[in-house]
């Protein structure tokens, strides 16, 4: 009797080998330093750990009990790196709800105090529509396809959102020249890695 033949089964589809070791970032300083988190898959381009260190390194001294705006979380690794490195408070913002959620699950995984985070579902222009509330540092690092970092620049200055001497960093694509600063802010530090530049401005 001859026997019927086996089914063919379908190829597994591809997955890149590095994609979950990729989205692992980990804290470089501070009371959480060396914890690592693993950030939800989309389109998220996270601060690497080169330019975060030279970025607080830029920071030192200025961080200690500041209110913080991650403005465009995604990873959430900035707000986190400052909120390690003393900071009293972090907003969070971002338009994906799973970016949040994970954020939220990880500030309780790691002891933070309630009052030291906040996170907000919102697009990053609507929240500056808002009543302002003054921050002594704002990230920003908005999607370098979005075109909104001018935008961002300019409601963030116009909306009152920065304290006195507030500082300002901001993450862009190397090759693109970064949008006029309104005049209040003075440039700091620059720096470029890679394909990425990233600057560092105070408020006057």
């Amino acid at each position: 009797m001859s026997r019927a033949p086996r089914p063919v089964r379908s190829p597994k589809p591809a997955t890149h080998p590095r994609g979950a070791q990729a989205r692992r970032l980990r804290i470089i300083a501070g009371r959480w330093r060396g914890r690592r988190w693993q950030f939800p898959a989309g389109a998220i381009r996270p601060t690497s750990d080169r330019v975060r260190e030279t970025l607080f390194n830029w920071l030192q001294g200025r961080l200690v009990g500041r209110r913080c705006l991650d403005l465009y979380a995604g990873s959430g690794a900035l707000g986190l790196e400052a909120l390690s490195r003393g900071a009293a408070h972090c907003v969070f913002v971002d338009r994906d709800v799973k970016v949040l959620a994970a954020l939220g699950a990880l500030l309780q995984e790691w002891g933070a105090a309630s009052d030291e985070a906040q996170l907000e579902h919102a697009e990053a222009l609507r929240y500056l529509a808002r009543v302002p509330q003054p921050f002594d540092l704002v990230f920003l690092d908005p999607p370098f396809a979005g075109g909104e970092l001018s935008r961002s620049m300019t409601q963030l200055e116009a909306g009152g959102w920065l304290a006195p001497a507030g500082l300002v960093y901001l993450e862009h694509p190397r090759a693109v020249p970064v949008p006029e600063p309104p005049p209040a802010w003075q440039t700091l530090r620059r720096g470029s890695a890679g394909a990425v530049g990233y600057d560092l401005y105070e408020h006057r």
